[in-house]
């Protein structure tokens, strides 16, 4: 149930833009849109604002290491502004790629400073935020719901504290994070920074989100996904400063994404098995047959990628275009003869069954059985078709750009004489021209409502 009639505010955390993005990202924004598209085929109105991170996420996910922007700009050799934008571009070509459609709105951490701050001042004014000479940090202890999200007790994150957070020089708590960096000793050289009420520095990542998706869709909203590395830390900080400030929860429902995987490990730069989706098209793949592959597993198993699962995906994939290129060549529409009250009932129970398994919490792998059962059904290829591209409409394989390339006169008159033979019993002389015909480049399926070419 929304909280508005008919509404849907949905914030998916976006990318941290200082590299490329890889297959896993492609994966976690597949799905963030599988949910959309779901949501609005049931009829809501979907505002999906997402965030792009171009400051403040530190190489640890807590408050150690350096500016993730800053090392990539060392990497490649340019400024941080730069980078964002490069980073940026790139991402969301490679998104398009997937047939990931746009987000209603996006917001860069950079253009919000103002909000985060005043977001800050409202969390020290109420007491649940303090200044040290390193940082301004959220109080833990202050908030009891900390690591609900994640069912991990405060008590529990005090292991392996630092010495320095020992002695109370900076934090109160080993868990309490940093809402505001300020420029001394390691940050002294921060190239992104602002002025603040506590100094000249630059924000802390898991501010960011809170400000933004506040800003944009209320002070609760609707849904709030992530990836499953995002409940321990970021998102169950998010909770504790944003609702320390309004009282209200934050979001009511979370989703979270299990990893992908390649040949069973975990992605590493270091093991070179993080592949781009460039990368996968390099090998001759497509991204919607990523896509399709995406779709295999339910959102909360870890999916395995392999060169053998892609080639799969691929060839399942392809069959999907070859039928829609055969029923779309058929012209069924001009001819269609009136259905069975047998097959009126089929169709309608598999459209009901297709929807029954996806809007069950999203369980896509299901759903696709439930295409494969329709297309190998002795329904018209009319209303196949028909059901594969209302159903396409969700699953974003994109389908209805599928185009029928003209049929050469050549290749139907040939045609037409081997459905004479085959009349005629002539299946050899029949058999021969097939061949003939896939010599030229064009394939040829007999179905219940005749025959099928497509190149």
């Amino acid at each position: 149930m929304p909280l508005k009639k008919g509404q849907v505010g949905l914030y998916t955390c976006g990318p941290t833009v200082y590299d490329y993005a890889h297959i896993g990202h492609g994966r976690k924004y597949a799905m963030d849109d599988l949910l959309k598209r779901l949501l609005k085929y049931n009829g809501y109105q979907v505002i999906h604002v997402q965030n792009i991170t171009d400051v403040g996420h530190l190489v640890s996910d807590a408050d150690e290491g350096e500016d993730k922007l800053e090392k990539g700009a060392a990497k490649f050799g340019k400024s941080v502004w730069d980078t964002a934008e490069i980073f940026i571009k790139g991402f969301y070509e490679t998104m398009d790629k997937l047939n990931i459609t746009r987000p209603d709105i996006i917001c860069r951490a950079t253009d919000h400073i103002p909000e985060q701050i005043d977001l800050i001042k409202r969390l020290v004014d109420k007491g649940f935020a303090y200044d040290t000479p390193e940082a301004v940090y959220f109080d833990v202890s202050l908030f009891p719901r900390y690591g609900e999200l994640s069912g991990q007790k405060v008590e529990d994150k005090l292991v392996a504290v630092r010495e320095e957070v020992r002695s109370g020089n900076h934090k109160k708590h080993p868990a309490d994070f940093a809402l505001w960096f300020k420029l001394v000793e390691r940050f002294e050289n921060h190239i992104m920074q602002w002025d603040s009420p506590w100094g000249r520095g630059f924000p802390g990542w898991h501010i960011e989100c809170s400000a933004m998706s506040m800003k944009y869709l209320g002070e609760t909203f609707d849904i709030h996904t992530g990836g499953e590395d995002h409940i321990p830390v970021h998102h169950t900080n998010e909770i504790a400063q944003s609702e320390a400030v309004t009282g209200k929860p934050l979001a009511k429902f979370w989703v979270h994404y299990a990893f992908l995987q390649v040949d069973g490990i975990k992605m590493s730069k270091s093991l070179g098995n993080m592949y781009r989706v460039e990368e996968v098209m390099e090998k001759g793949f497509s991204p919607l047959a990523l896509r399709y592959l995406y779709l295999t597993s339910n959102y909360r198993s870890p999916l395995n990628f392999t060169w053998s699962s892609i080639a799969g995906a691929q060839t399942a994939y392809d069959k999907l275009v070859q039928f829609v290129k055969g029923a779309r060549s058929q012209e069924l529409g001009a001819s269609r003869k009136e259905l069975s009250r047998e097959k009126l009932k089929k169709i309608d129970g598999f459209r009901n069954k297709f929807l029954e398994r996806v809007n069950n919490d999203l369980n896509f792998p299901m759903g696709l059985a439930v295409v494969w059962e329709m297309i190998k059904s002795n329904i018209p290829d009319y209303d196949k078709l028909e059901l594969l591209l209302d159903w396409d409409s969700i699953l974003g394989l994109d389908l209805a750009n599928v185009s029928v390339v003209e049929i050469p006169e050549q290749i139907k008159q040939m045609s037409t004489i081997r459905e004479s033979l085959r009349r005629e019993g002539k299946f050899v002389e029949a058999d021969e021209l097939r061949m003939q015909i896939e010599q030229k480049g064009y394939l040829i399926k007999d179905t219940a409502n005749g025959t099928v070419i497509s190149n």
